[in-house]
């Protein structure tokens, strides 16, 4: 399980990778071993930075007692593992970096090209064949902007595939997995697949299986893509943050 990468020097840069926590074993596993990719991807980038683990719910340690624990002084930056905005990006994770000094946040994981030609290889390791109508099952929410990212990931998709995706979500909002599962099949779809737009098995993937398709893709994680895509957005803070104090 990933704590720090190396430990913290003086001054070092502090980057908490936070997740939204999951009482699955094997999603435990897998977001651990994403923040093991994440430190060597950005030792790679020539960032020298120590990962600390945090979550927003269900799991410990909460990001805030992260954060309180830090080095004071020293810049940290939070790295949501999170595949779009939310309430636990737009709330959660924003309050807890407002609250202690010189640390900031990066974007959430996706949307990304990159996650389409995961999301394409794990449909086609599900049993997806050409004509089959394609959801993208995202986690949903009620931040506008969340939606807008689900619907350009499912954009994404739809390029890497060559082919219309639908987006639907697994709680928060309209419509759900099932009744888009439904609405194509109602249009003449013959098969229907459901690409997981989630990061690792736990609550949400577990009842995909009930939503109706043919198949259900399995989740992003494993893979170093994730990782990568975490330190892009990490590198695009950091100069942002440099860039400000210009």
């Amino acid at each position: 399980m990933s704590g720090t990468a190396g430990g913290p020097g003086p001054g070092r840069l502090h980057v908490v990778a936070c997740a939204h926590g999951t009482d699955n074993p094997h999603g435990r596993r897998l977001v651990d071993g994403l923040r093991d990719d994440l430190a060597v991807q950005l030792a790679a980038d020539g960032i020298d930075a120590a990962v600390h683990e945090a979550y927003v719910d269900v799991q410990e340690p909460r990001l805030g007692a992260v954060l309180a624990a830090l080095p004071p002084g020293e810049e940290a930056i939070v790295a949501p593992l999170l595949l779009s905005e939310g309430f636990h990006s737009r709330v959660d994770i924003a309050d807890a970096a407002a609250a202690r000094p010189h640390t900031g946040v990066s974007a959430p994981v996706g949307p990304d090209p990159r996650l389409a030609a995961v999301l394409a290889r794990r449909l086609a390791e599900a049993g997806h064949r050409p004509g089959d109508a394609v959801v993208l099952a995202a986690a949903g929410t009620r931040v506008e902007a969340g939606a807008l990212q689900a619907a350009r990931m499912a954009g994404l998709l739809a390029a890497e595939l060559g082919q219309e995706v639908a987006v639907a979500y697994c709680s928060a909002a309209a419509p759900s997995v099932p009744e888009a599962v439904a609405a194509a099949r109602a249009e003449g779809a013959r098969r229907v697949g459901v690409a997981s737009f989630l990061l690792a098995p736990g609550f949400f993937h577990d009842r995909l299986a009930g939503s109706g398709a043919d198949y259900v893709s399995g989740a992003l994680l494993p893979g170093v893509t994730i990782a990568k895509c975490v330190a892009g957005r990490l590198s695009e803070a950091l100069s942002a943050g440099s860039a400000d104090t210009e």
